[in-house]
């Protein structure tokens, strides 16, 4: 008798569990996006989103067969904030995945959450190098780069033209020391020589006193790491102080990317490593920004791309896993095996769930990144301290 009521029981308990499992799949799935919204990086934050969007239109408005759901907060790039906000997504909203965001600082609190509450976190565009190094794990994924990519990148690149002192500029967060780091890692290893460090606080613009000191060093050349708003003042107050025709300016390409409108004259023929620029000869990029301007009525840029291709690493694992976002392992098994067509050319993922990709050297011509080469090919982060 009471073997058959555990038979019973068990299966009754099944059948709750499938009748949950086809609940689920028919239910919305629910992303929750979070962006910078407003202040330095608000612009970055609407192309990631506008890229995410576009694929999900390209979907016919499902990933996964699962119709979709937003949910929004906007970020402000400040870290203080970051725990408070992300918990607004997973315990006030219920989100199953979080994409998100720009700001390093803001992008660990969120992978942080993303480990307790073991909800998917797909990274847009934040390079923090913990989030596939120390924090990696099969619900964590990022569709952009490692800070460390277009810094090591850049340093080869200039090592190679013969550049032998440098003096490195940037943000004092993470980020850029980050960017820092692995610029003299391939630089020194070439023999160059990073004589000076300089940092102010994020997001501070006020150049002068840094680049006075940069003229009176006189190195042979500068590295560069700023993005948005803090980018577009110092390529013009580069170029106002005279720098710019004795000094040559090479930078991590965010530095140029989405802020050449802005920066105008000051940016031209300035050399930047980054995954994407303007000009790639491939098929999926050529309808990529078609159809993205099609849409928004403006040119895509790299934050764009590693939106729509964050759209498409979730597409990959939900439709491996049949809309479940709770296979957390079948999910990670399709991605790392998945070749992903993206508009900076096609890419794979690593075991930490960083993109192995072509990093290029571009040149600001006009109103454009022109490629004009490979700064490293198929560069993969080392993912110092991913256990998983």
């Amino acid at each position: 008798m009471n073997a058959r009521t555990s038979l019973t029981a068990l299966a009754a308990a099944a059948a709750l569990m499938a009748s949950a499992s086809a609940l689920a799949q028919g239910a919305k799935l629910k992303v929750g996006l979070m962006l910078p919204y407003t202040g330095t990086y608000a612009a970055l934050g609407v192309a990631i989103e506008n890229g995410f969007k576009l694929y999900l239109a390209e979907q016919g408005g499902k990933i996964g067969g699962r119709e979709v759901e937003f949910s929004k907060v906007d970020d402000e790039s400040d870290p203080a904030k970051a725990t408070e906000n992300v918990n607004k997504l997973i315990k006030r909203d219920g989100v199953d995945v979080l994409i998100g965001t720009v700001h390093s600082g803001v992008a660990m609190a969120m992978a942080k959450a993303a480990k307790d509450n073991n909800v998917l976190l797909i990274v847009p565009n934040a390079g923090a190098d913990a989030v596939t190094g120390p924090m990696c794990g099969n619900n964590i994924y990022r569709s952009s780069f490692s800070n460390w990519q277009p810094g090591y990148a850049t340093g080869e690149v200039m090592a190679k033209k013969g550049i032998k002192k440098a003096v490195t500029i940037t943000w004092k967060y993470a980020a850029g020391d980050e960017s820092v780091k692995g610029f003299k890692e391939a630089f020194t290893k070439s023999g160059g020589e990073v004589v000076k460090e300089l940092t102010l606080p994020f997001p501070n613009v006020e150049f002068q006193a840094l680049l006075t000191e940069i003229a009176a060093i006189k190195p042979d050349a500068v590295y560069t790491f700023f993005a948005g708003g803090g980018a577009v003042k110092f390529v013009k107050d580069y170029d106002a102080a005279g720098l710019k025709k004795s000094i040559p300016l090479y930078g991590s390409g965010f530095l140029t990317d989405g802020t050449l409108e802005a920066q105008g004259a000051s940016a031209d023929g300035l050399f930047t490593a980054l995954h994407y620029g303007d000009s790639l000869d491939n098929a999926k990029d050529k309808s990529f920004r078609l159809a993205y301007a099609k849409s928004y009525k403006l040119q895509p840029d790299v934050y764009a791309v590693q939106g729509y291709d964050a759209a498409q690493i979730l597409g990959i694992g939900l439709t491996a896993t049949k809309g479940d976002v709770s296979k957390k392992a079948e999910f990670a098994a399709a991605v790392e095996k998945a070749k992903i067509d993206s508009p900076r050319g096609a890419f794979t993922l690593s075991k930490a769930h960083n993109p192995v990709q072509d990093m290029y050297l571009r040149q600001v011509t006009g109103k454009e990144n022109k490629v004009v080469g490979i700064a490293s090919k198929a560069l993969a982060d080392p993912a110092r301290g991913c256990k998983g």
